[in-house]
This record gives C-alpha cells, structure tokens and sequence, in this order.
C-alpha cells in the first residue's frame, strides 16, 4: 500500500511540511500578487487609485479582526474543517472578484477573501498540536522559510500576468492557487486537534486565563515590536528609496527585497537550530541582531553620505533577526496554554498585524524630502530596541517560576 493511500485511511496523521508551506504561501500570495495591477484596475473600474488601494487597508483590516476569532473556532470544531471551510471561502471570494463590474463589488469580495488568512492561523497551530514548542519552533521555522518566497516574487508574476491577460490574470492564480491547495489540504491533513470539545461558548469562557498568562503577553509584545519593525520599512522605504534616493521602479523593486532574503535564511536557522538551542536563546539572539542591524545603520547613516546600498543592505539584519524571533516567539505563545494553542496564534497574529499596521502608518508620516531617511532609521532602531523589553521580561519570569 503506498504511503499516500495509509495517509488517507488515518484522519488523524498530521499534515506534511510542504501542505503546511502551501497553506501558508496561499495567504502571502493573496496579499501582493495582485499590487502592480492598481493602475490597471483603476482605469478598468473608472476610480481613484485611493479607492483601489483600499484593497489592500480593508483586506489588511478584516485579516486581523478575523485572526481574533479564527484560532478560537478551530480549537473548538477542529483544524481541518476549519481550513477546508476557509478554503473553500477563498475560492468562492475569488471567483467574485473575477465576476466584479464595479469597485463597490471588487472591494466586497477582496475583504471576503481575507477569510484565507486562517490557513496561516491554523497551519501553525496544527504544529504546536503535535510538537513540544522548541521542535514547534524549528518546524514553524521551515514552515516560514518557504513562505517567504512568495512575497519576494509574487508581484514579479502579478506584473507579467497583466501585461499578458489584464488585472484578472492575478486573480485567476489566486484562483488555481486556491483550487490545489484545497485538494492537497483533503488528502493530506489529517485532524491534528484530538481534544476538542464542548461549546463554542466554553472556549470563550477559557480566554480570560490567556489574556492573564503575562508570558503570552511577553512573547506576543516581542513580535509585535519585531513584525513591527518590518512593517514600518514596508511604510517608509519605498518613499526614501524613490524620494531620497531617486530610484526607479525597477531598482526601488531589487533593492527592496533585502529583508527577505534575510528572512528566509533567519527561518532556516530557526528551523535548524530553535529545537537545539531553546526557543527563547533564538528570540533573545534574534532580537539582538535585529537591533544590532539598525545600530549598524544609524550610526553609517551619521557617518558617511547616505547611500541606497548601506540603506537597504542593513535591513537584511531586519529580516534575518525576525526571521530567527518570529517562529519562536509564535511557538512560545502558543505553547503558553498549549489546549488554546489556536486561540493564542489568532490573537497573537491580529496584534502583530495591528502594531504593525500602526508603525508603517507613523513611518509614513514622519519621512518628508527634508527629513531624509534618518526619521525611519531612527524609529527603527527604537522599535527593535523596545523588542527586547518583552521577551527579558518573559525570561525573568521563568526564572522566578523555576526559583
């Protein structure tokens, strides 16, 4: 009997990694395939390019208020039908987008495919069912690392597919993209959430011992400083790339994707070496570097005239140091109150997505032709030096329950 067929006669066998990737990737694809297509979309629908990038605030908006919910219901009804529901969410939401004829529909049906952020969202909460936190770390490590790809050349695609067939191309791969990953989903994940049970109103009522738990409260402020810290590069350096650098497209394009090349190498240490070392020696150490890296900047920034190669290559440190913190700190909340595991990824998620949404919303604020890019420098080394805070905090603790 071949291995796929055992798989499929034990519903209750754990997902492979690469269904785990898949799910996540789905979500990041959904996020910014579809970017270079504004333009596009807004002479199609007749609007301003305002209205179209509501596409991306509202989706951002409905992501978070979602993750606030969506750990909870699976802890309740189970990993697996909740991700083949959301799935099957996604799909019908893209198909919408593809039907749309006006801007009022396509923004209705953009916000509905917000629903795939579960897959994120139950992915690593299916790890922490069946792993320890440092492995969960290690394989949430992996996990990352090839979702990280797809940030970096998603929009590449999403470029090409308009040219080639008009905005709807994107979509259309959100669309096959939705559809294969479904399909791997049935036959490969297994239900990872054994002990569910009761009444949705039971898991509720076990909320108030989370938001007590002041170690999730540790491990989430640290990587909502760290998540933070990207977002608010994702706010301010296309400005200081384009404005202060006078970069075009292109090149603003190739310089801008250094964090990710930082962060997938940093998933792969924390996927090699979280298990090895603790997931809280990878924070702490993950933390350091990034902060470390924008030390690094301020004080070259000081020095010599600024440069877009110094700009952008020290943000490597950015995305090398999150990519180390981030799979642990997400492993150490959930491994909190492991029976919340889900609960705790979701609320953990909505928080760093909302920090997040705020620091690249005061990083657009602050950069002006004027200023240069020292105010963002100087916001992101406070924001990575503010992220250690939390986790010293989380360690303390530890120490005194062990004392």
């Amino acid at each position: 009997m071949s291995p796929v067929s055992v798989r499929l006669l034990d519903p209750t066998t754990p997902p492979h990694v690469m269904t785990l990737v898949a799910q996540a990737s789905i979500a990041a694809l959904a996020m910014n395939v579809f970017l270079p297509s504004l333009p596009t979309m807004t002479a199609y629908f007749g609007t301003d390019y305002a209205v179209m990038q509501l596409s991306v605030s509202l989706y951002l908006l409905v992501n978070a208020v979602l993750q606030l919910f969506i750990g909870a219901i699976s802890d309740r009804f189970g990993r697996r039908p909740v991700m083949i529901a959301a799935l099957i969410g996604f799909i019908l939401a893209t198909i919408g987008t593809l039907l749309a004829t006006s801007a009022t529909m396509f923004l209705i049906f953009r916000m509905l495919q917000a629903v795939v952020v579960t897959a994120i969202v139950v992915s690593r909460a299916a790890i922490r069912d069946v792993l320890d936190e440092g492995p969960a770390a290690s394989r949430i490590g992996y996990v990352t690392m090839g979702m990280a790809i797809v940030p970096m050349i998603a929009p590449a695609i999403g470029g090409a597919l308009d040219e080639a067939f008009g905005w709807r191309g994107s979509f259309v791969l959100m669309l096959i993209a939705g559809l294969g990953v479904l399909a791997l989903t049935w036959r490969d994940m297994g239900e990872t959430k054994l002990d569910r049970g009761g009444s949705m109103s039971g898991v509720l009522r076990e909320l108030p011992e989370l938001m007590r738990a002041r170690r999730f409260w540790g491990y989430c402020g640290t990587a909502t400083l760290a998540s933070g810290a990207f977002f608010a590069y994702l706010g301010g350096a296309p400005f200081v790339g384009a404005t202060v650098f006078g970069l075009g497209p292109a090149m603003l394009g190739l310089f801008f994707g250094a964090p990710a090349l930082g962060y997938a190498t940093g998933n792969f240490l924390s996927g090699r070496f979280a298990a090895r070392v603790g997931i809280n020696a990878m924070i702490l150490l993950g933390a350091l570097v990034a902060f470390g890296g924008m030390l690094l900047l301020l004080a070259l920034s000081l020095a010599l005239p600024q440069s877009p190669f110094i700009f952008f290559g020290c943000f490597v440190f950015i995305g090398l140091g999150n990519g180390m913190l981030l799979p642990s700190a997400t492993s150490g909340m959930m491994s909190v109150r492991p029976h919340l595991a889900g609960t705790a990824s979701g609320i953990g998620g909505a928080i760093m997505i909302g920090g997040g949404a705020a620091l690249s919303a005061v990083a657009g604020a602050i950069l002006t032709p004027e200023t240069g890019a020292l105010p963002l420098i100087w916001l992101m080394v406070a924001t990575t030096g503010l992220g250690i805070g939390p986790h010293l905090y989380v360690l303390y603790r530890e120490k005194q329950i062990s004392a």
